[in-house]
């Protein structure tokens, strides 16, 4: 699977930012002259929207291969209707979540067989790989509670400690395995100075 340049991901668990950075990076790089569209997963599309719903509502009691196929049916739209149109015309997608999400949270954390997740890849997303990944890094118990703060609460905020716990691990493992994409970032530290941090390595990586 090939690494598509400008096409960037951020990954973390519950609470760890990535939205604010996804929005913050977004802004740094269109200040650059870059075009940029930020997006989302599970979502980015109509479809996805919807499919989105279905995953986060906390009454949806599902199988992990129910909620597995589900995610990629909505990345299976994401990617054409979203991002590779984007890529083609040379704009930077940035997504909140991608493939790693899915690798932690319903590999690692629900223990579903990784190499099924890796053939789901090949045949939705055979070509296509962020070139940069910002892994944002945070305690579990930090995450959450800055969820609760902010009064949100999903299917997935409502799990145990313990899986919160193996996601966290599961992306760690990930960034270990491929530190050339996976970069591991702070994200207890003030969303400005983690925005500084992100924008050092995406400098260095560009050029």
């Amino acid at each position: 699977m090939s690494r598509v340049k400008g096409f960037i991901s951020f990954e973390g668990i519950e609470g760890s930012g990535k939205s604010t950075q996804v929005k913050l990076i977004a802004g740094y790089l269109r200040s650059k002259g870059h075009n940029v569209i930020e997006t989302v997963e599970p979502g980015g599309t109509k479809i996805g929207g919807k499919i989105r719903g279905l995953l986060l509502e906390p009454e949806n009691h599902m199988d992990p291969l129910t909620e597995l196929l589900l995610y990629y049916a909505s990345r299976a739209q994401h990617v054409r209707e979203v991002i590779y149109p984007a890529i083609l015309k040379s704009t930077v997608v940035i997504t909140d979540r991608f493939t790693d999400s899915t690798i932690a949270y319903q590999g690692y954390a629900r223990g579903l067989d990784i190499s099924l997740i890796h053939a789901l890849d090949e045949i939705v997303v055979p070509d296509l790989r962020p070139s940069l990944t910002f892994l944002l890094d945070l305690d579990v118990e930090d995450g959450l509670r800055r969820n609760r703060q902010a009064q949100k609460e999903d299917r997935f905020e409502l799990e145990t400690i313990e899986f919160h716990g193996r996601v966290r691990s599961g992306f760690l493992q990930i960034a270990k395995d491929e530190p050339e994409r996976v970069k591991v970032i702070d994200a207890s530290k003030s969303p400005e100075e983690v925005s500084a941090e992100i924008i050092k390595v995406l400098e260095a990586s560009w050029h």
